[in-house]
C-alpha cells in the first residue's frame, strides 16, 4: 500500500501537529498546516477510495470544491469525503483535544467503513492511543522507533549505513558532555541541534571562543534556555559546516507495510531564517552533480530502518559539496514522518499521474519528465482578509491555474491562512526546470508582491 495510490480502503487522515509546542508557536499560522495533507482528497480519484479528513477548525468549503476540481467526478468523490472538525482550533494538538472529545471519537468510529489505514502528519503516543481506540492500523513508524528519528539516532543508522556525515557527538545531556563535545570538534564554530528539533528551529551556531556570538534559530532563544532544552531532550553536537557553496538536497522515502523500501525523490530545499536552517520550500529533483548520490545513500538507510520495523513517509536531509573528486552528500538528520516536501510530491504525483524513475531520479508522464518548485511561505499584506476562493478565482484569471491537458501549471496548499496571514503555499509544475522555476517566479511576483 502506498499512500499515493490506494486503490480501495479508507483514509483516516489526523493533521496533529503532535511536535513541541513552543517551537511550533513561532511559525507563522501553524495552525492551519493541518492543511498540508489535503492534497490526499486527490486520492478519491480511485471510486474504491474514502477519505476521513480531521482538523481542529472547519475548512472553508471553498478549499474542498477547489480539490475536487482535478477529479474526473467531484460529486461522487464527495460522496466518500467525510470531513470532521473539532470546531476548538485553539486547542492544540489536535489529536490530544479530540481524545477528550467521546463524541467526535464515535462520530469518526462510525465513518470508518471496511479496511482502513491512519495517516498522521506526525506519529506520537497521541495517535497511538487515537488509532488503538479505533482499532485501526498505523501509516506510520511506531513511538517505540523514534529514536531513529531523533538526531542522535540519525547519526547511529547513518553510521551502520555507511553514509558520510559531519564528524560530531550524539545524545549529549549535560552541560559538562556539551562543553567537551564542543571542545573536541575542529574549527571556530560547531552546530548544536536538539533531539526532537523541526524545520530547523532546534538549531545553534556556537562560536567557540565568545558564547555571546551563539546564533539561534528560533527567536528569542537564549543559551540557558537552550541549554535546559538539550538536558530534557537532548541533542547531537557538530562540526559547523564552513564550506560555501553547500547545497541543502533531500530524499524522501516510503516503506510500505509489507517492509518493501523505496526511494520517492530527492529535492534541493529552500532554506531561510536566522541561520538558514528554517524549510521554505523546494525544487525537484535534485541537481543532477549529486541526485544520485543522495537517492543511494537514502536508499541504505530506508532497508536499515525497513530492517527495524518502520512503516509510513518519512524524509532525510543531506550537505553537499563540491569535493575534489566531484560532489560529496552528508547526511544530515532523518525525519520519521510527513515532512515539508512530502505535499509537493504528492500534488505533483496525483494531478500529472507521474511516476519516479530511480535510475535518472526524475518524475515520467509517459516520456515527459515533470519538475516543479514549491513554497509553504508565499505571504502578503494585500491577500490577508481575502477568501481562499477570492484567491483561487484570481489565480484563474491571472492565467496561473493549472492546465489539466499539458498536466503543467499551480497547485495551491495552505488555503486557509489566507483571510487572517495573507499566506498560502503553492507547487508549480512544469515540463522543465526553468518552467517550473518561471511560473513559480511569476505566481509569486503576480500573488505575493515583488
Amino acid at each position: 500500500m502506498s499512500i499515493f495510490e490506494p486503490s480501495e480502503g479508507t483514509l483516516v487522515v489526523v493533521p496533529s501537529l503532535s511536535l513541541p509546542q513552543d517551537e511550533l508557536r513561532r511559525i507563522t499560522a501553524a495552525r492551519s498546516y493541518e492543511e498540508r495533507l489535503l492534497f490526499l482528497l486527490l486520492t478519491l480519484r480511485a471510486p474504491g477510495v474514502k477519505v476521513i479528513y480531521l482538523s481542529s477548525a472547519p475548512i472553508d468549503p471553498d478549499i474542498i470544491d477547489y480539490y475536487f476540481a482535478f477529479l474526473p467526478d467531484p460529486d461522487d468523490a464527495a460522496k466518500r469525503l467525510t470531513l470532521i472538525s473539532l470546531d476548538d482550533p485553539w486547542s492544540q494538538p489536535l489529536t490530544q483535544t479530540l481524545l477528550s472529545r467521546p463524541d467526535a471519537i464515535e462520530q469518526l468510529r462510525c465513518a470508518i467503513d471496511g479496511d482502513a489505514w491512519v495517516v498522521p502528519f506526525v506519529l506520537s503516543e497521541l495517535e497511538e492511543e487515537l488509532a488503538s481506540l479505533l482499532n485501526v492500523p498505523i501509516y506510520g513508524p511506531a513511538t517505540s522507533l523514534a529514536y531513529y528519528g531523533s538526531k542522535s539516532g540519525s547519526r547511529e543508522v547513518g553510521h551502520e549505513a555507511g553514509v558520510p556525515m559531519a564528524r560530531g557527538f550524539g545524545d549529549v545531556h549535560s552541560a559538562i558532555e556539551i562543553e567537551e563535545a564542543i571542545e573536541a570538534l575542529p574549527g571556530e564554530r560547531v552546530i548544536v541541534k536538539l533531539n526532537d528539533g523541526y524545520s530547523g528551529l532546534g538549531n545553534a551556531i556556537v562560536t567557540k571562543a565568545d558564547r555571546s556570538l551563539t546564533s539561534f534559530s528560533a527567536a528569542g532563544e537564549t543559551w540557558t534556555s537552550f541549554t535546559t532544552k538539550i538536558r530534557g531532550r537532548g541533542a547531537v553536537v557538530e562540526e559547523f559546516i564552513e564550506h560555501r557553496p553547500l547545497y541543502y538536497p533531500s530524499a524522501l522515502a516510503q516503506i510500505t507495510p509489507g517492509g518493501d523500501a523505496q526511494v520517492l525523490a530527492t529535492h534541493d530545499q529552500v532554506l531561510g531564517g536566522t541561520n538558514n536552517h528554517v524549510y521554505q520550500g523546494c525544487t525537484f529533483p535534485a541537481a543532477p552533480e549529486y541526485r544520485a548520490e543522495v537517492g543511494a545513500s537514502a536508499a541504505r538507510i530506508a532497508r536499515i530502518l525497513a530492517d527495524r520495523g518502520v512503516v509510513g513517509l518519512f524524509g532525510m536531509d543531506f550537505f553537499a559539496l563540491k569535493a575534489d573528486g566531484g560532489y560529496a552528500a552528508l547526511l544530515c538528520e532523518i525525519n520519521l514522518r510527513i515532512g515539508g516536501t512530502t505535499h509537493p510530491f504528492g500534488a505533483a504525483v496525483l494531478t500529472t499521474g507521474a511516476t519516479y524513475d530511480p535510475g535518472t531520479g526524475l518524475l515520467m508522464a509517459g516520456d515527459q519528465p515533470k519538475f516543479y518548485t514549491a513554497t509553504d511561505n508565499c505571504a502578503s499584506s494585500c491577500l490577508r482578509g481575502r477568501t481562499p476562493g477570492e484567491v483561487m478565482r484570481t489565480a484563474g484569471r491571472m492565467g496561473i491555474g493549472f492546465d489539466a491537458e499539458r498536466r503543467t501549471g499551480n497547485v495551491f496548499h495552505l488555503l486557509g491562512a489566507v483571510p487572517d496571514h495573507g499566506k498560502l503555499g503553492f507547487t508549480s509544475i512544469g515540463d522543465s526546470r526553468e518552467e517550473a522555476d518561471e511560473l513559480h517566479a511569476l505566481t509569486r511576483r503576480l500573488l505575493c508582491g515583488p
